[in-house]
């Protein structure tokens, strides 16, 4: 079929408006609809499959570590709140109010939760008494709001689903090592199961979380050059502890201060998937992530045995562990061929009276286009092979796509060109003085994106803004 005769419904190019592009496929792949209450999206069946296998995935890996769900409540007291002086004052333009109950005025305002530290403590605060009652390691699926002025499906809505982890710990090591732990939890999630490559790094003093001793966040690179945070991992340290009074009694029987951490990932990751693999055709879906793997078309399905067939293939898919549909509507072949490609299923099997004649198959590759035949009595085999390959090739793709938009920059007018003229990572030296962080933000609205953890090599001795000393090497970058 002609690229110029799609049967849905066009999608704009990503490269003649990559905004509307993406609005295009969440809403024509039918992941969302827009709600009647602003800046609320209502998360479609499409769309809701992907969260159920992001949650899937990220609960049995986090059990894995010895973490326990819990559900706390959605509104926090004002008094409560208030109690971590840089928390309030970090979520405080975003904090939706309840104000009334009923028909009568509330005694105290509550915060409709943008984020529980502060339940979690509270609740700490009377459950840990001992070191035996050390770690707590809990965490809760749950939506939060926060009342953003502007807003884009997935990525940023004034309601999002997300996990919300918080540990508490005996030590100041344990929670470090726990923060760190979850950092790479996330990381290799994202590069194993949604096949983006991510940089594992730490926040500077300026971009870490209200009331956090250290951030730590994963960045990802978009196909149009912009950067999303895809997690991050906080280390609270004893501040929380000292606010709310979590203490416990030591071996030594001396009162010490529990160290505590939190780590969330959210319904933003279902924007990232569809900005780092999606193409003019629609989603592209990594095949571990992807509700439905493998569908099923069935050519001329009028004829005789056809839909038998397509039936049988399906159910020998099915107990070989694969996801799988049959698509048996009264549309055309090729309407259905551009819908399947449009909803980033990774493989389709197209069968008809002349493929099951010759005891074969079509199986086609979303990622690629790529066309093999297949025989009918090796699918069970050929598929999940298939399925691996385009995981694989996915990760690959999105990598080499990542790495070569990575420049270095070691002089300030180098970097301001790279801003203007190459979407992507900017490596560059830092002083450490937030003075420059806010130049360069002011200067190109590039911000900081982490300091890498694993690539701390000097590219230069000096600040890429203001020339002095600098020691740190940082990611910069455009960002969502």
């Amino acid at each position: 079929m002609a690229k110029d005769k799609k049967l849905v419904e066009a999608i704009t190019s990503m490269d003649t408006d990559f905004a509307q592009w993406y609005t295009d496929v969440v809403k024509k792949a039918e992941l969302i609809a827009y709600s009647s209450v602003k800046g609320c999206m209502i998360i479609k069946p499409a769309g809701y499959a992907i969260w159920e296998n992001i949650q899937k995935e990220l609960d049995a890996r986090f059990k894995e570590t010895g973490v326990e769900n819990v559900y706390m409540p959605m509104f926090i007291p004002e008094s409560l709140l208030e109690k971590e002086k840089d928390h309030v004052e970090g979520f405080a333009p975003e904090v939706a109010w309840v104000t009334q109950g009923g028909l009568n005025e509330l005694q105290e305002k509550l915060c409709v939760r943008p984020t529980s530290e502060t339940l979690f403590c509270d609740f700490y605060a009377n459950e840990v008494q001992s070191y035996r009652d050390l770690p707590k390691c809990y965490n809760q699926w749950c939506s939060v709001v926060r009342w953003e002025k502007e807003t884009r499906p997935f990525l940023r809505s004034r309601e999002f689903l997300w996990q919300e982890g918080h540990t508490a710990h005996a030590t100041a090591e344990e929670s470090e090592a726990r923060t760190l732990q979850m950092l790479n939890l996330y990381a290799d999630f994202c590069e194993e199961v949604l096949a983006m490559p991510v940089i594992r790094g730490r926040k500077t003093e300026k971009e870490k979380f209200a009331g956090a001793e250290a951030t730590y966040t994963i960045e990802a690179l978009m196909h149009d050059g912009k950067a999303l945070q895809s997690g991050t991992s906080h280390n609270f340290g004893d501040g929380f502890a000292k606010a709310f009074g979590i203490q416990y009694t030591d071996k030594d029987n001396k009162l010490q201060y529990v160290h505590q951490t939190s780590w969330g990932m959210t319904t933003r990751l279902i924007g990232a998937i569809i900005m780092v693999h999606g193409d003019d055709s629609g989603l592209v879906l990594p095949p571990k992530i992807a509700p439905v793997q493998v569908m099923v078309i069935p050519i001329q399905q009028h004829k005789e045995g056809v839909l038998e067939k397509a039936a049988e293939v399906k159910e020998a898919l099915a107990k070989a562990g694969i996801r799988v549909k049959t698509d048996e509507s009264d549309k055309s072949p090729g309407w259905k061929f551009s819908e399947q490609e449009m909803r980033g299923i990774p493989v389709r099997v197209e069968l008809g009276p002349k493929d099951i004649e010759a005891g074969k198959c079509v199986l086609v590759r979303r990622d690629t286009g790529e066309k093999t035949e297949c025989a009918l009595e090796d699918v069970t085999k050929v598929v999940p092979e298939l399925l691996e390959a385009i995981q694989k090739n996915m990760f690959e793709r999105a990598k080499a796509h990542r790495d070569s938009h990575i420049t270095d920059a070691k002089s300030y007018p180098a970097f301001k060109d790279a801003v203007e003229n190459k979407p992507g990572f900017i490596r560059a030296m830092w002083c450490g003085d937030m003075a420059c962080e806010d130049k360069i933000k002011e200067d190109t609205t590039a911000t900081s994106r982490c300091i890498p953890l694993e690539d701390q090599e000097p590219i230069s001795d000096v600040c890429v803004c203001c020339g002095k000393p600098a020691h740190k090497l940082v990611y910069w970058g455009k960002a969502y």
